[in-house]
């Protein structure tokens, strides 16, 4: 058995990047939307059910580069210093009292959100609806671009020993795409449409596959964004040109052999464009998710939706049960998403990361925790030191 207090000490052994003892180094933005470093003091465990994590990566959403370049996401403002990142795995490094199933030293995917588990929506199961949902890098609470963050037990998934902390990082965004191709219902021999071939929509496209999807098309506008789908083994490709909506779905139904349409549209993008082709493409009784979120206001081919009878979907987040069957595609080798991560920054090294992303380079940008060890988020299977 491995020791727990050598396992956390290997997270210090990039001295270069190493916090302050007994603080929480963090990378912080600003109201004016410039990034700093802040040594916080070390956060206490609010509840006896709480558990400190040693964050070990982190991966970047939309949403962190969104709320740095726009300083807020519809009436979510940044109007005070704020911690974003929240795809994040760790090691656990204290435990309340009442914790029954985590230990010290446990590696865990976190989940971001803490719901009030009160009103209607979390007494219902659909928690991510919760109206007073605390969820990490959303005005105004904390992320976990930083060295600790404190979550409730429920809310830290054990991995499994072959999921290295880096790929457990990535249990987040995988989680999202597990909750759409939920929504979308049974897939098992259902062709899909996927928009969008970033991190999300690649995953979409991935689980569905998982799920026993007969075909999977993903449509964007960066044929490196294709070509990378197309070695991350999904089926077709499509090139968005500058067409019309209701050309481009023609000339991917043909590529596809789909004549009357295809029986699941997932939108990853939020774009105007996309949303219309994906309608358009969309067969008759067939089932539209949207998960990508853009402009607030945008035309939507409302009265296709009510001629085809289709099935018109809203994703958000993820709900209960989607963690753990993320991890479980994972442990199966049913999805890997090692491949997506194309790009690794030190602590030191956060700004660049998001300057990274802006530039569309590569697929997925990680960030390793303050200290962190390149080794340790590679390693899978841990043995003594």
């Amino acid at each position: 058995m491995i020791n727990p207090k050598n396992y956390l000490d290997m997270a210090s052994s990039n001295r270069g990047d190493e916090p302050t003892p007994n603080t929480n180094r963090s990378f912080v933005l600003s109201p004016s939307l410039k990034f700093s470093y802040e040594e916080r003091p070390t956060p206490a465990l609010r509840t006896t059910r709480d558990v400190r994590v040693r964050i070990i990566a982190t991966g970047l959403c939309g949403s962190d580069i969104h709320y740095w370049q726009h300083g807020r996401i519809g009436d979510y403002v940044v109007e005070g210093p704020i911690v974003l990142g929240h795809e994040s795995a760790g090691i656990v490094e204290a435990c309340g009292p009442d914790v029954r199933h985590l230990s010290i030293g446990d590696r865990v995917a976190l989940e971001p959100g803490i719901g009030c588990n009160t009103c209607e929506v979390c007494r219902s199961g659909r928690y991510n609806l919760c109206e007073s949902m605390r969820f990490a890098a959303t005005p105004p609470y904390d992320g976990t671009l930083s060295t600790y963050y404190i979550l409730p037990e429920e809310c830290c998934f054990k991995l499994p020993p072959q999921i290295s902390l880096l790929e457990g990082s990535l249990v987040e965004p995988l989680s999202i795409a597990v909750h759409c191709c939920g929504l979308a219902g049974n897939l098992q021999g259902r062709s899909v449409a996927v928009f969008g071939a970033g991190p999300v929509g690649l995953l979409c496209c991935a689980v569905a596959q998982a799920f026993g999807a007969s075909k999977v098309v993903v449509a964007d506008i960066v044929e490196s964004r294709l070509q990378f789908a197309k070695d991350f083994g999904v089926d077709e490709t499509y090139f968005m040109n500058a067409q019309s909506p209701a050309s481009n779905a023609r000339s991917l139904l043909v590529r596809c052999g789909y004549a009357a349409g295809v029986d699941v549209v997932v939108d990853a993008t939020g774009a105007e464009p996309c949303i219309q082709c994906g309608v358009a493409a969309l067969r008759r009784g067939g089932t539209f998710v949207q998960a990508g979120l853009g402009s607030p206001k945008i035309t939507f081919p409302i009265g296709q939706i009510c001629d085809k009878e289709a099935t018109l979907k809203g994703s958000f987040r993820y709900g209960p049960g989607d963690y753990k069957l993320a991890i479980q595609l994972l442990e199966s080798d049913r999805v890997r998403v090692g491949d997506l991560i194309t790009h690794e920054f030190a602590f030191s090294q956060a700004e660049e990361a998001f300057h990274n992303v802006t530039r569309r380079i590569g697929i997925k940008s990680v960030i390793y925790g303050p200290g962190v060890d390149r080794t340790l988020v590679h390693q899978k299977k841990f043995e003594d030191y």
